[in-house]
């Protein structure tokens, strides 16, 4: 998959496979060498909506199989990032998975795929297995967080 994307982007960071368009880019790998048939009516709906879309809930309904392998190539990259982040930090108190992404594919997460990733470390597997990861469904988050932050601020001030 590497080779195939550079092919279009030259440089390949973790944001062409682990995010929104990242999905699409594992489904048109995984399409583009023969690795899972697209039905003709599907490449229609990819060609005039949002890809990532349609991929997730095809996957997650398991309806076709092109699909859930890229959602299951996907989902165990996700974990592969997040324990490159979890080592970078030592993040020994724990992984918050946030963002519009995780929510949606929550079912996916836990089937194991993500797990499996995230461990996948040689030597330093122990250090991940005691980690705790969690999802953070609360879509406003990121508003309460900031909020939180003013509001330490300026009693600070």
């Amino acid at each position: 998959m590497l080779a195939y994307l550079r092919q279009e982007f030259g440089h390949v960071s973790w944001e062409r496979v682990v995010s929104g368009p990242g999905l699409f880019n594992v489904y048109r790998f995984l399409r583009d060498t023969g690795r899972g048939e697209e039905p003709a009516w599907l490449r229609d709906q990819l060609a005039h909506e949002d890809p990532s879309v349609h991929i997730t809930r095809l996957g997650l309904e398991g309806k076709i199989e092109l699909c859930v392998r890229a959602l299951e190539i996907f989902v165990s990259m996700y974990g592969a990032e997040a324990d490159n982040l979890a080592l970078k930090m030592m993040a020994t108190g724990g992984i918050f998975v946030g963002g519009g992404i995780a929510p949606k594919i929550l079912p996916k997460l836990q089937e194991g795929g993500f797990m499996a990733g995230f461990l996948h470390k040689g030597r330093l597997e122990h250090v991940l297995r005691d980690i705790p990861v969690s999802v953070i469904l609360n879509d406003k988050s990121a508003l309460v967080g900031a909020a939180r932050a003013a509001a330490i601020r300026a009693l600070l001030l």
